[in-house]
């Protein structure tokens, strides 16, 4: 291109020729910014990670993960599940969720899979569903229903229940209702707490699950499921090969029924304890797989 055509008057001096050669090389110079690259560059929000604590648990049980995704970037948040039944728990955690902005990544563990399966329906900012040693229900099952579904569960008790729990009434309680916590000692066929949750864990991190566990409403497993999530939402699940509580068959029965990507690992029903890093790796995954 000419540029004396462009511009016939003549510049003044060397100051002037040293203008004009920087304004064509502004106007001719620059590479054209296509709107793919501004796309590519636009940041995308990492989305907000939301822990559900199972039964007899509480948020702590989830200290390793939430260290590890708060330095990987992430917003980190563990409500308290009341464990008080199915419909009442996933109440509370769906009213949560409404209070944060952009996309969510649900976590639960064990009973908490009935509680998020149940909690993300219908909220279309839960990208994606994580279940650790969790129940997967179809709409209609129970968790006692799903967790005796095949044998090996060290909850059954051999039929009596009173061997695996201690029942403490509830003043104001639905009638027949009981507040349960995990019994320390063996009780054939009940192996107790440690061999039958924390068969992992030291006997120092069994004894502390067994001493902060917060009891769960009984009728909570008898509860059945509403419309599950897991139907429209991707999901995860990563469960141990080790779960007493949950029959590891069974476990996959679930996570393959939801076509869920699954990870096992070899670890008891406390995976989440045991295996920070594991759990946490899945969370990411799912965390990236949906943004």
């Amino acid at each position: 291109m000419n540029l004396p055509t462009l511009f016939p008057v003549k510049p003044a001096g060397r100051i002037g020729v040293l203008l004009l050669a920087l304004w064509a090389l502004t106007l001719f110079g620059q590479p054209a910014v296509s709107a793919s690259s501004v796309s590519r560059h636009k940041a995308t929000p990492k989305p907000t990670i939301v822990l559900v604590h199972g039964a007899f648990a509480d948020a702590s049980s989830w200290d390793g993960e939430i260290m590890r995704l708060q330095q990987a970037g992430y917003t980190v948040y563990a409500p308290p599940n009341p464990l008080r039944g199915v419909s009442y728990d996933s109440g509370v955690i769906r009213n949560f969720l409404k209070t944060i902005k952009g996309p969510i990544i649900l976590v639960g563990h064990s009973y908490a899979g009935m509680v998020i399966s149940n909690a993300a329906t219908g909220n279309s900012q839960v990208k994606a569903l994580v279940f650790v040693d969790a129940f997967i229900p179809e709409r209609g099952e129970t968790a006692n229903q799903l967790s005796n579904a095949r044998p090996g569960s060290c909850l059954g008790g051999g039929g009596d229940p009173h061997k695996v729990f201690t029942f403490v009434t509830v003043p104001g309680a639905p009638k027949g209702d009981y507040d349960l916590y995990l019994k320390s000692q063996a009780d054939a066929p009940y192996p107790g707490v440690a061999k039958c949750f924390a068969n992992d864990l030291s006997p120092r991190q069994a004894a502390v699950v067994l001493a902060t566990q917060r009891p769960a409403a009984m009728l909570a497993f008898s509860e059945p499921s509403g419309v599950p999530a897991w139907k429209t939402i991707p999901s995860w699940a990563i469960f141990g090969t080790q779960d007493h509580p949950i029959p590891p068959a069974e476990l996959l029965f679930m996570a393959q029924r939801a076509h869920a990507h699954i990870v096992p690992i070899n670890a008891s029903h406390l995976g989440l304890i045991s295996h920070p890093q594991a759990v946490t790796n899945l969370i990411l995954k799912a965390a990236t797989a949906t943004r």
